[in-house]
């Protein structure tokens, strides 16, 4: 076995089944210190990598979920205002003032670490998840660079904090926006796409071993049947186990049985109600059929 392969087996022994390329990339930029960025659509299993290695290594998992408006303050770190002013109107009331004051108020003590700072100040070092970075503005992005390029973070009443260990970080976008060349220059890159058949029966295996092996069978051939219909949301991963696990609680052994108990379980699948409509009894039948 190399190293990559001894990787996919471990990340395996947590539950997450990794295609090969996947795994490769992943021991690359743990190999090179470097980013990992994951691209692909929603529910294929870029978050869960994350979770899964961070086991795997015994490390902690900080994470940072992007959204449109995220700044410095809500990512990286803040001053604790209230504090602050109750320190300030003490040393006033105390007949303190001047540079004292102020140098005690943007001390550590005043400092709220967010997920980034917290991250590379580990004493050991942890999994960084930046999810859904193309959900950021690109002012984000831009300073996100200081980060990757240098594990340093500068505050300007401290100076430059630079890492006390480097994080593995792991950086997720589903197509929401472009992300910039100078952020992808940085990163190893790893496009994540649906399972294949027999990845996914592995995955259902390890996340579902009640499952009998002819329904399960059935619960992946469905479900990826189901993906080449024209749906708004493509069922992911995580949506096929929980269709897995609700067939399963209404005591399913064949998905031809009850047409009716199928359709009841689709709310695992479908999750709008333009879906749920393209979706009725009978085509979710047909495509059972074509499943068995």
């Amino acid at each position: 076995m190399t190293a990559w392969t001894d990787l996919q087996a471990d990340l395996a022994r947590t539950g997450y089944v990794a295609s090969d390329d996947l795994a490769m990339a992943l021991h690359i930029a743990t190999s090179l210190g470097r980013p990992l960025l994951l691209e692909g659509a929603a529910g294929v299993g870029k978050t869960e990598i994350s979770r899964a290695l961070a086991s795997v290594r015994g490390a902690e998992l900080i994470r940072l979920q992007c959204y449109e408006g995220l700044d410095a303050s809500q990512a990286i770190y803040e001053w604790n205002y209230q504090r602050q002013l109750l320190s300030i109107r003490a040393a006033s009331e105390a007949g303190e003032t001047g540079a004292a004051v102020e140098a005690r108020i943007f001390s550590e003590e005043y400092l709220l670490e967010r997920p980034l700072l917290k991250a590379i100040r580990q004493a050991t070092p942890p999994v960084l998840l930046i999810d859904e970075i193309d959900r950021a503005d690109e002012e984000f992005e831009a300073y996100l660079l200081e980060v990757l390029s240098d594990f340093q973070i500068t505050i300007p009443e401290l100076g430059t904090i630079v890492a006390t260990s480097r994080p593995m970080v792991v950086l997720t976008a589903n197509g929401t926006r472009d992300l910039s060349d100078a952020l992808r220059r940085r990163c190893i890159y790893c496009h994540v796409d649906y399972p294949d058949r027999q990845t996914e029966l592995a995955i259902l295996a390890s996340r579902c071993p009640g499952i009998e092996a002819h329904l399960g069978a059935q619960i992946i051939g469905f479900v990826q049947k189901l993906r080449e219909e024209e749906l708004e949301k493509v069922p992911g991963v995580a949506e096929m186990l929980d269709f897995a696990a609700a067939l399963g609680g209404l005591g399913i052994k064949d998905l031809s049985d009850d047409p009716a108990a199928l359709q009841a379980a689709l709310v695992t699948l479908l999750k709008t109600q333009a879906d749920r409509a393209a979706i009725p009894i009978e085509v979710a039948a047909r495509i059972a059929g074509k499943a068995a």
